[in-house]
């Protein structure tokens, strides 16, 4: 049962696209969205309509590039909540200027609509696209992104002042891109059950760090590790109840923790656990292409460790990532590739994550 819930009025700075919008203008506008031949443009009108409805939860697609989406309830209480939340803890006031290039069909985007109609920014947007910044001539205080818009941003990144990317880990080699660029940028932990974040850390701070730089927990967010080592949260104000995760961390502090990584993506190779994560970590010194390791069934090991490559295929390519694997010394015997395979194109979630058992599934039959 969707109880009665009165959703308040637009914060009176919010823009969309140069506009000043209350509700009844909003309404007005998603219904022309909706007319609209563009895709993205008719999920964010879908959105604002839902949003406008007098019901306390919305439906809300899961990403599924850690599962099988399925959708779930929101109260849209909780998405104000986590929009306060966002503003106070990445300091960004009314009139803040911010670009939305993630759909409206996922959580991360429909924030974006949310954070702008609470905390009064000036929203505009732009295609959901790999290359969101092409058409980009002006500058703007804040934007999300997927880890793959990022890469493909790195030469316009300038045009950002605050950039939060979520969706998937921020590997080595690209954070070493951003370290000397202005823009702040911040990877993001969190997931739809949470609302979109719930935790950030800076990957390119001005004072180089030797030790991984943890992630740093909203106010109102409290974090515990349940037997398995995963991370459990508690947050009253975005979700109900603890919620349980997957992710294997290092609690540092009680607002603090470093992540190492899925426990469902531990492979066992020969009784020895390998963390999937970490390893990619080791190998982003020597790979400058976009990769994964993951485990396939080996009848001798139970699983073995392979090496999955975005690039043409090249033998010459195929023996140079074998040696350069095999000679680098933070790997241990259990942590080196046993098979590589090149990849010409990784297969994608709707919204831009790396969908690893797609392009597992793809290639190895």
């Amino acid at each position: 049962m969707n109880i009665k819930f009165d959703v308040p009025e637009t914060h009176p700075d919010f823009k969309l696209n140069k506009s000043h919008l209350n509700n009844a203008d909003l309404s007005r506008v998603a219904y022309n969205f909706i007319k609209q031949e563009e895709p993205y443009k008719a999920d964010i009108g879908d959105f604002i309509l839902n949003w406008l409805k007098p019901l306390a939860y919305l439906e809300v697609q899961t990403s599924g590039s850690t599962g099988k989406p399925r959708k779930i309830k929101i109260k849209k209480e909780h998405m104000i909540n986590s929009a306060l939340a966002t503003g106070k803890f990445f300091k960004l006031p009314e009139n803040t200027t911010a670009l939305m290039c993630l759909p409206a069909s996922y959580i991360a985007g429909k924030m974006m609509v949310v954070r702008a109609m609470v905390l009064g920014w000036e929203l505009e947007l732009v295609p959901p696209s790999s290359t969101p910044l092409d058409q980009v001539f002006k500058t703007y205080d804040f934007c999300a992104m997927t880890p793959f818009q990022l890469d493909n941003s790195l030469g316009r990144l300038h045009l950002i002042k605050k950039l939060i990317v979520g969706g998937g880990s921020v590997s080595p080699r690209l954070q070493r891109m951003v370290r000397e660029l202005n823009t702040k940028v911040y990877e993001t932990f969190g997931m739809t059950e949470t609302v979109s974040h719930i935790a950030a850390r800076r990957i390119n701070p001005k004072k180089k760090k030797k030790k991984p730089i943890p992630f740093k927990v909203f106010p109102n967010v409290n974090i515990s590790q349940d037997q398995r080592g995963c991370l459990v949260i508690k947050a009253p104000q975005i979700a109900n109840g603890d919620i349980v995760t997957n992710d294997v961390v290092e609690i540092i502090t009680y607002k603090k923790f470093i992540w190492k990584g899925r426990i469902d993506n531990v492979i066992n190779s020969g009784g020895v656990k390998l963390f999937p994560e970490e390893i990619e970590r080791k190998l982003n010194k020597v790979i400058d292409y976009r990769f994964f390791v993951t485990g396939l069934k080996d009848d001798a090991l139970g699983e073995k460790l392979v090496l999955f490559v975005e690039a043409g295929f090249s033998e010459e390519l195929l023996v140079e990532l074998q040696e350069k694997a095999q000679s680098l010394k933070s790997l241990d015997k259990y942590e080196v590739p046993r098979k590589i395979y090149l990849v010409q194109k990784f297969e994608e979630t709707p919204n831009g994550k790396l969908h690893r058992e797609n392009t597992v599934r793809g290639r190895v039959k």
